[in-house]
């Protein structure tokens, strides 16, 4: 049966795990395994940004999943870019095997506010839903509600939901019916 594999590196919020996988696996319909990695990502580091790049990260992580894995999501608390944005929150291959979420700007405290940890997980959840996503193959959906819909600011994150619309769900369903 399919899986994805939750990894995580350098992140504070272990207790989110459980939870993330669990919603996950809810909405996604796919059995999610957290598993432990040990992964050097000081290679993405960029000094002149003070920022890890996410696509160098990507690549480090699709090299670490076994054969017979369908995808990979790993969590961090770094600061990720890629050349063309000053931030990402995450970012996925495209129809492809792995995606990285990032919680360093989820966190409100990050924009001045009161540590929120229930209001980081539920950005988590959503990120980490629409990087997988588009490891399936989905692109960004005009739905406002939709978890496919692009955020460049937290703020569109809070407007979104954690589900797919129904659009999106159906083309969910076509790509994996392809990947059994």
């Amino acid at each position: 049966m399919p899986a994805i594999k939750l990894v995580s590196f350098h992140f504070r919020f272990s207790e989110f795990l459980q939870p993330l996988a669990e919603t996950i696996q809810r909405i996604v319909g796919w059995s999610v395994d957290l598993e432990p990695l040990d992964f050097d990502y000081s290679y993405a580091f960029h000094p002149e940004r003070r920022q890890y790049h996410s696509s160098q990260i990507l690549l480090g992580i699709k090299n670490l999943s076994s054969p017979g894995q369908n995808k990979m999501l790993a969590v961090t608390d770094l600061d990720l870019f890629i050349p063309i944005l000053t931030f990402v929150f995450g970012e996925a291959q495209l129809d492809g095997p792995a995606a990285v979420v990032s919680t360093f700007r989820l966190r409100p405290e990050y924009y001045g506010l009161p540590q929120d940890n229930n209001l980081v997980l539920q950005r988590l959840i959503k990120e980490c839903i629409h990087e997988i996503g588009h490891t399936f193959g989905l692109v960004h959906c005009w739905n406002p509600g939709c978890v496919l819909n692009a955020s460049t600011y937290v703020e569109e994150i809070d407007l979104k939901t954690d589900e797919f619309c129904r659009d999106c769900k159906r083309n969910l369903g076509r790509a994996q019916e392809k990947l059994l």
